[in-house]
């Protein structure tokens, strides 16, 4: 031992002492024992062993050895520049890394920014890491999220530990986690809001990376607030939905769970108001219970809703007020939510602080380039207080700009090829990745969404907001069922060739227009497809009511008339 001003005796004493702390604490245990999964996930997989059920493969992966304790193998195949296995690809989305082969052979890496609020230094810091290590962007998602794409094997752990440095670290993002939690964009500028949700999503966030047990769930977790205002934030399609509500007691937030819009379910309706200072503990306990009950042994029934359909609401409630250690507070009644408007996320709007306004930024289907990102962040400081501010229809809010600097602001945007303007067609406009950068995609729902919007702009002039929203397939990522007129990817047969295309829903929405859309035709190929749209959205102003929107006119009509518009177009152009 170096010379530490101890005897030889004490250095042998203490030599000891610290061998049997280290025993004690179990870091001289074999690698098995060391790395055994938290009491939580362990005790779920031995009560559906002990069941006569097979873990799926991802289970036992989570068995041997906890997806949080494999760091070293991510960077070990990175320092070979090899990507991941299937079931190693599993292991690494709990540290943010995606593998998106065989349509990019890159990985994808979605961030974790709470209630999507940046800082300028942050958004600086995204473009500086998408320029040296992915495809010189980001793409703005449907979780008020950013992610990155085109990233080299040798450089995923690198990505993430930049991210780390950021205060952004992407822990959980993919796999059985919680995902990015979403919260009103504009927290804290709205006039119309309830509450701030922005103390509440950084407690929250923060419980989650630091709780080892919360990282054993049996499939994803999606959690949103929304504490009122201008901007649709889609809680009621998250596992956990939380809407602020005026009460007799005080602002309240009705809880609402198991929401999962590619299944065709809406959170669903607990009688529960909990207050604010109770969101983290509640959220703890829905989660426990999740651990406990979600099935480890069909992934295609291990999320929420199935928990929920086998209990039943109630018997589930129980289970959380016996882990809280305290009933749930029921109201009978509760008050209204703050309603959105339907495109509050385009255009420049009043804070309420005075003088101040913030503007909504048109992305072209969430795509940003490094040159916008860093654009964006010197105009968010120049003329704001460098606060950037996502949302879940892929676009972004710009806070806190004094009224005279809007004209300077705008000038600014445009420089950048953004808008603060757009069309009420494409201010619902909505992609997923597609088929370019996702392997389970049946269709380019980027390209697509971005020809749809171009044949429609000059052929039709809407005067009311609507949301088409593409979707590449089953699992949704762009909520077709939520849209007036949802696309969901599909192959379609034509000949002897097989062509991209979708199936095409109609009626969907959220907020106060809830409902999942009908299905009306499937399999319009994507170069049929935009004829087809202009008929429904033609035969809609020809024959609504006054001022009637998409929603409810076609709420009135009968699935064989909208198919026979959507066939009579196709006929026409045949």
């Amino acid at each position: 031992m170096p010379d530490t001003g101890f005897s030889p005796e004490q250095q042998e004493y203490l030599k000891g002492f610290m061998a049997g702390v280290e025993a004690r604490r179990g870091s001289l245990a074999p690698a098995s024992e060391r790395t055994a999964p938290p009491d939580a996930l362990r005790a779920a997989q031995d009560r559906a062993v002990a069941a006569g059920g097979k873990l799926v493969p991802q289970e036992q992966a989570k068995r041997e050895r906890h997806p949080l304790d494999r760091w070293d193998e991510l960077t070990a195949r990175a320092a070979i520049g090899r990507f991941p296995k299937p079931i190693e690809d599993f292991i690494g989305r709990y540290h943010g890394l995606f593998y998106v082969g065989p349509a990019q052979d890159a990985f994808m890496c979605r961030l974790r920014i709470p209630g999507g609020i940046l800082s300028s230094w942050q958004l600086r810091g995204i473009a500086d890491i998408a320029e040296d290590c992915a495809g010189g962007y980001a793409d703005v998602t449907t979780r008020a999220n950013l992610q990155y794409r085109e990233i080299p094997a040798a450089k995923g752990p690198e990505v993430v530990m930049r991210l780390g440095d950021l205060g952004l670290l992407p822990r959980g993002t993919g796999a059985d986690n919680i995902r990015n939690i979403t919260a009103s964009p504009t927290a804290g500028i709205d006039a119309a809001e309830l509450i701030d949700t922005r103390p509440l999503v950084r407690a929250l966030h923060h419980h989650i990376l630091a709780t080892r047990d919360l990282f054993g769930l049996p499939r994803k977790f999606n959690i949103a607030l929304s504490g009122g205002g201008a901007v649709e934030v889609l809680q009621e399609t998250n596992d956990i939905a939380l809407t602020a509500i005026e009460t007799a007691e005080g602002i309240r937030f009705r809880l609402n769970l198991g929401g999962i819009t590619g299944h065709r379910d809406f959170a669903r309706a607990t009688g529960v108001a909990i207050a604010p200072e109770d969101v983290v503990p509640v959220c703890d306990a829905i989660l426990r219970v999740f651990i406990a009950e979600g099935c480890r042994t069909d992934r295609a029934r291990a999320r929420l809703k199935y928990v929920l359909d086998r209990m039943g609401v109630d018997a589930f409630l129980h289970a959380v007020e016996d882990r809280l250690g305290r009933p749930l507070p029921r109201l009978a009644a509760t008050g209204a939510p703050v309603m959105p408007a339907k495109h509050g996320h385009i255009g420049i709007h009043a804070q309420k602080q005075p003088g101040l306004r913030y503007i909504g930024v048109a992305t072209r289907l969430g795509r940003l380039t490094t040159a916008q990102l860093r654009g964006l962040a010197d105009l968010a400081e120049r003329h704001g207080s460098g606060t950037i501010r996502l949302t879940v229809w892929q676009n972004l809010l710009l806070s806190d700009i004094p009224e005279a600097a809007i004209p300077a602001l705008r000038s600014g945007l445009t420089a950048l090829g953004l808008g603060w303007e757009a069309s009420a067609l494409r201010g619902g406009l909505v992609a997923c990745t597609g088929a370019a950068g996702c392997k389970f995609a049946a269709s380019d729902t980027k390209r697509h969404a971005a020809e749809l919007a171009d044949f429609l702009d000059p052929r039709i002039a809407i005067d009311q907001p609507i949301n088409i929203h593409l979707t590449g397939c089953h699992h949704s990522c762009a909520q077709h069922y939520i849209a007036d007129i949802g696309l969901l990817g599909a192959k379609v047969e034509r000949g002897e060739e097989t062509v991209e295309g979708y199936d095409l829903h109609i009626g969907g929405g959220a907020g106060p227009e809830q409902k999942i859309g009908r299905l009306i035709r499937k399999a319009v190929a994507h170069d049929e497809l935009s004829p087809v749209v202009l008929s429904l959205l033609q035969a809609w102003l020809r024959t609504r009511a006054e001022a009637e929107s998409f929603h409810l006119w076609s709420a009135r009509q009968s699935d064989e008339a909208l198919a026979a518009l959507a066939e009579a177009r196709i006929l026409e152009d045949a």
